[in-house]
């Protein structure tokens, strides 16, 4: 009995054995056999792919941390090639679904290839064009294809059905163009349209069930809040072009990215770029979408200039005004006529540091406008995007007789106290030269002050040119003032300079050399440092606009811009003196050559008088001949106050007159000051500042 119970149990247990067998078998049966294709659809259609992730690009602000250029979130259309159908049949009608949709909305998505949208196709550009060449060239196409053989290449290639409309095929076409030129594949996505309003981005997402590989990825644009302050020094970005992107693909960029283009946005484009992040992206065979950020995304620095957005304001302000009054008569007290009076810079640095404190050109512009419709800025009248301040190349004018002055008192060629006459004509080797009037018996300082020219003209007889040529370097005119931004180096008046422009040189041109006339060209910045250098009595500081970087938030600093000597005139102390003393005479009775019996007009002018000011200013003006015009410029260069200086400015007024008379207003916005004007009776004017 025993034993038939031990061969029962032994029998049931190979009976549980055979079934879980069986059971098992059967399983794996279903596994393999009967739901094998189910399974190996699901793990082929289960992908997983690696997103670049955007970064924002830093912000730029003002001294006061005033944002001037920030950014704001877009949403951008992109397709990403390992979600993308792998027949090229199921990726044109994803392309058309997405394109259609745009169009519905009244959306232009991303189509460079200049090839007409309507048949008959002809090229948009001329064929000699580097875009037309760079399309026969990615197509593998002979140089002379026409539009229409570029246009039956990518539909021969791409196999763009002809069920399609002739507009479809184009549409479809472009964009096969476009994922050529940005490398579209499965590590670099394909960007179809940038910053689509929020509502299409919603569309979008949630049609994703039929747009395979089609997705929607955050992105930040650039918002210029302030986009008329300090355009010319601030930039403007834009997006990559195919002939800059085989360079900038090496540093990291991919086509889609915008880069700085001009400005600040160029020059630190290193800080304000960021660094990409990544995320991983897994899509089941159910639908189910999981995102992982494998690497942060780094944001740019913030750029902090050294210029106040509510000053420079203030400057593009008054010089747009001003120039205004000079056009329309309401400065001239005779029938002077300034009609043609529509271009200025001004510019006002820090002394002691060489920071540009302001910087205003006119005319001026927006840089939302010029991003919207560029061509119309480009060809506006007058050249608004000529930046003045830094590359508008002038004749300075007697503001030059303030150098001429330095190195004549250092090389001790003549002495404070040494005088020359002044007969308003003045002979030199047979040649009648004149003056603005009849000084008599005069000293350096009377001559800075009434700018007398025959002064200066025997001065540099016994001075020479090689000498003065070595002082106004020394100045930094005619010297790369190596700016972040760009600017003109300009050139000086000498026999190179003649050569170079296919001109005679003649011994005369010497003398117009000392008064800042003959063939010299400088900025406006260069001015600027000047009147800086001889403030710092003979130092002269770098010019600088960034004052610092800090991170993204602006929470810590990264650098620091310290002042830098650029140059050191050794020269006494004194010698600097005496042309101060010269520069702070030449600042009073500013407005007093224009009083007239109109007390209205006096009442206009006194406003720009310096006597009223809190300290005194020292200034030099200039009257040049424009060169290769009839007409003259006006120019000035100064610090205040003469006692302590903070502030050098300069300013041009192209064929015009009385740029003296925007000193005291700049001084007024950079120091806060406010003024009124007391009729003191007989035609006087007399203005009060506060």
């Amino acid at each position: 009995m025993k034993r038939f119970f031990e061969i029962a149990r032994i029998a049931v247990a190979a009976a549980l054995l055979a079934f879980s067998v069986i059971f098992a078998g059967s399983a794996l049966m279903k596994i393999q056999i009967v739901d094998g294709e189910m399974y190996l659809m699901r793990s082929k259609t289960s992908t997983t792919a690696v997103q670049s992730v955007s970064a924002a690009r830093g912000q730029i602000v003002d001294a006061k941390k005033t944002p001037l250029v920030e950014n704001r979130v877009s949403y951008n259309v992109v397709i990403n090639r390992s979600f993308f159908p792998d027949s090229t049949e199921e990726q044109n009608d994803v392309i058309i679904k997405v394109a259609r949709l745009l169009e519905s909305r009244g959306i232009e998505w991303i189509d460079d290839i200049p090839i007409t949208m309507e048949r008959p196709y002809k090229f948009t550009v001329d064929r000699s064009s580097s875009d037309v060449t760079r399309i026969f060239d990615k197509l593998r196409l002979a140089g002379y294809s026409t539009a229409e053989n570029c246009i039956d290449a990518l539909i021969s290639q791409y196999d763009i059905s002809r069920s399609y409309s002739d507009r479809e095929k184009r549409i479809i076409a472009g964009v096969r163009y476009e994922m050529i030129l940005s490398d579209f594949s499965s590590t670099t996505d394909y960007v179809f349209v940038k910053d689509v309003p929020i509502e299409a981005a919603a569309e979008i997402r949630e049609l994703g069930y039929v747009l395979t590989g089609v997705s929607i990825v955050e992105d930040a644009v650039r918002v210029y809040s302030c986009g008329d302050v300090f355009p010319h020094g601030i930039g403007y970005v834009g997006p990559i072009y195919a002939e800059e992107y085989s360079a900038l693909k090496e540093a990291g960029y991919l086509i889609s990215d915008t880069v700085g283009k001009a400005g600040i946005e160029r020059a630190m484009e290193l800080y304000l770029r960021g660094k990409r992040g990544e995320k991983t992206i897994t899509v089941s065979g159910d639908g189910v979408i999981s995102e992982n950020i494998t690497k942060e995304a780094v944001p740019g620095k913030t750029v902090q200039l050294s210029i106040d957005a509510e000053f420079q304001s203030a400057l593009q302000s008054m010089l747009g005004g001003f120039i205004n009054d000079l056009a329309t008569g309401v400065l001239t007290k005779q029938d002077y006529d300034f009609t043609d009076c529509s271009s200025g810079a001004i510019v006002v640095s820090d002394v002691k540091t060489g920071a540009i404190k302001g910087m205003a050109t006119w005319p001026n512009y927006n840089v939302n406008d010029l991003l919207e419709d560029y061509s119309s800025v480009l060809n506006a009248e007058d050249q608004p995007l000529y930046n003045r301040a830094t590359d508008g190349l002038y004749r300075p004018g007697s503001v030059m007789k303030t150098v001429t002055a330095t190195a004549a008192l250092s090389e001790k060629v003549i002495t404070p106290e040494d005088k020359f006459t002044c007969h308003r004509n003045y002979n030199f080797l047979d040649i009648i030269v004149h003056c603005t009037g009849s000084h008599g018996n005069i000293n350096v300082v009377t001559a800075i002050q009434k700018s007398c020219n025959i002064f200066f003209y025997q001065v540099v007889q016994q001075l020479g040119l090689d000498r003065l040529l070595e002082y106004e370097s020394a100045f930094g005119l005619g010297e790369d003032m190596d700016l972040e931004i760009s600017t003109s180096k300009g050139y000086l008046a000498c026999p190179d300079t003649f050569a170079e422009l296919n001109l005679d040189w003649t011994v005369g041109q010497v003398l117009q050399a000392a008064i800042g006339q003959s063939e010299v060209g400088v900025t406006p910045l260069q001015m600027c440092v000047l009147a800086s250098t001889i403030a710092n009595k003979g130092v002269r500081y770098k010019p600088y606009l960034v004052d610092s970087i800090w991170d993204y938030n602006m929470t810590e600093m990264v650098s620091k811009t310290e002042p830098q000597v650029a140059a050191e005139i050794d020269a006494p102390e004194e010698v600097f003196d005496t042309v101060i003393a010269g520069m702070r005479l030449a600042a009073e009775n500013t407005t007093s050559s224009v009083y007239s019996a109109d007390n209205a007009q006096n009442a206009y002018l006194a406003q720009y008088s310096l006597e009223a000011l809190p300290y005194p200013a020292a200034i030099k003006t200039g009257t040049p001949q424009a060169s290769n015009k009839a007409t003259q410029n006006s120019t000035v260069v100064g610090f205040y106050p003469a006692d302590d200086p903070e502030i050098a400015f300069s300013v041009v007024i192209e064929n015009g007159e009385y740029s003296k008379y925007l000193v005291r207003k700049i001084i007024e916005a950079y120091y806060g000051y406010e003024s009124d004007t007391v009729d003191l009776g007989n035609g006087r004017m007399q203005s009060v500042v506060r």
